[in-house]
């Protein structure tokens, strides 16, 4: 069986081929003191750095009171720390004074399921620069100095014993826990997921251990802060099984990761409120488009074609007027024919197998000129009408519709130019006109502009507009090369 060798605070932590980790647990390599005692006081465990801090080898103390047989050898003022821990549901920390070895430890206490997890460190210990223990503390500190600048709360899982260890403070750091490097039992930590995510956590990471194939797990959720504010994580950790092939540890880290979500949220909500915006641009469009139609109708066209029945009428009665009758009702009928064409034109241009997509803007040009004093300029260089497909056409088309629509109705402008061109991959409509202009922060949310925009984005391009009041205004559109 192929084996590698990991090195890991000097001594010799062994993985096999088939990834099963034989070293020792963090709880063993770590230097903060770390034991586990009953409501009694009766000693469950008792870690190494534990041992080397007060002396006392966990073969003789594991299962003896901790009170009752090496009352001397921890401070009072500890055991005072520990009844306060008994009350309390959550992590303590604090500091107290060890006279003794004239030195000040962080404590840090948890009680749960008739267990108190405490964890100690000496704060500030004199170490020989040229030794390599204040070596390997250098190590240790650049290493606790990159873990801080990072979003990431690092920890082991034991889960056969369903305890965590929080490693160096992240979670203290993010959500306010004050909790470092001690042992948590797996209760708290599914007690802090949020209701809604619970049940999902819980189930996969348990579906995940069962199987024994998979070597991660990973899973993102909501995680509750000391304040009660729920924080969005991500949890990636690796599995690490025995030597029987049974999942026995897990070793990872939680990122917080609520920035990115909320901001995605806020992209997703934007995105929500400018489909609404663009749908009710066209159903308005629509409606404002069949309102024309039909006020055209009603007023203008039914109006002539009532005379021209009133002059077929007159023709049955008067014989001799008949022709003269006849003729001006003819007349009338040709005048709602060229009506009828003139709003067909524009709600239906020619497809570009009849009229490319030049000579229809030629022809709207030519039909605007007949009706409206302002001179409109066209130019178009570098192009190629088979660089757009009949669907990038008829978008601008439409577009260029709009925006003539826009300046004839707003702007009191006397001269307006279009500009359409390819400029590398991307064809360039550029429309300005000389007139009234507008505050472009105050005045960007009309119909018209957003079915423009609209237009735009399903082609993947791009509109920018430049404006001021009494300065005219330039909308200019960019897209890919179909």
């Amino acid at each position: 069986m192929g084996t590698k060798l990991l090195s890991k605070n000097n001594s010799i932590q062994v993985i096999d081929s088939n990834n099963h980790y034989t070293g020792k647990a963090i709880t063993e390599t770590i230097p903060y003191g770390l034991f586990k005692v009953d409501q009694q006081l009766g000693v469950k465990y008792w870690n190494k750095a534990a041992e080397n801090i007060l002396g006392i080898q966990a073969k003789d103390i594991v299962g003896k009171n901790l009170r009752e047989n090496f009352f001397s050898e921890i401070p009072p003022n500890f055991y005072t720390v520990f009844e306060k821990a008994f009350l309390e549901d959550s992590p303590i920390h604090s500091v107290e004074y060890w006279a003794e070895r004239a030195a000040w430890f962080d404590v840090i206490t948890y009680y749960c399921e008739d267990t108190l997890s405490v964890s100690f460190k000496r704060r500030n210990p004199f170490l020989n620069p040229e030794d390599p223990a204040q070596q390997l503390k250098t190590l240790n500190e650049l290493y606790k100095f990159v873990t801080e600048i990072t979003n990431d709360c690092l920890w082991e899982w034991d889960l056969e014993a369903k305890e965590l260890f929080w490693i160096d403070g992240g979670h203290k750091r993010l959500f306010g826990y004050q909790i470092e490097n001690a042992l948590i039992p797996q209760s708290y930590w599914e007690s802090l997921l949020h209701p809604d995510d619970k049940i999902r956590i819980l189930s996969r990471l348990n579906k995940i251990i069962a199987d024994g194939s998979d070597r991660t797990w990973e899973d993102s959720y909501r995680f509750k802060k000391i304040n009660g504010d729920y924080a969005y994580v991500h949890d990636r950790g690796r599995i690490i099984y025995n030597e029987n092939g049974k999942a026995s540890r897990m070793v990872g880290a939680t990122q917080d990761i609520t920035q990115r979500v909320l901001l995605e949220n806020k992209l997703a909500d934007e995105r929500l409120t400018r489909q609404r915006e663009i749908t009710a641009a066209v159903l308005t469009a629509q409606e404002n488009e069949r309102s024309e139609i039909g006020k055209e109708l009603h007023d203008n066209l039914n109006q002539i074609l009532a005379v021209a029945k009133m002059y077929v009428q007159l023709a049955k009665t008067n014989e001799k007027k008949r022709e003269i009758y006849l003729e001006k009702s003819a007349a009338f009928i040709v005048n709602v024919i060229d009506e009828i064409r003139s709003i067909s034109k524009n709600l239906v241009i020619p497809g570009v197998h009849i009229f490319s997509l030049t000579q229809n803007i030629k022809n709207l040009l030519h039909d605007l000129h007949k009706i409206h004093p302002i001179k409109i300029d066209f130019l178009f260089k570098r192009i190629k009408e088979t660089d757009l497909n009949e669907k990038h056409q008829l978008s601008i088309f439409r577009i260029i519709q709009e925006q003539l629509n826009n300046i004839l109705k707003h702007s009191k402008a006397s001269r307006a130019t279009i500009h359409l061109s390819r400029l590398g991959n991307e064809i360039i409509l550029i429309i300005s006109d000389n007139g009234v202009g507008c505050d472009i922060l105050k005045e960007n949310n009309g119909v018209g502009i957003i079915n423009i925009r609209s237009r735009v984005e399903l082609l993947n391009g791009s509109v920018s507009i430049t404006s001021r009041p009494k300065k005219g205004y330039e909308l200019r559109v960019a897209v890919p090369v179909s």
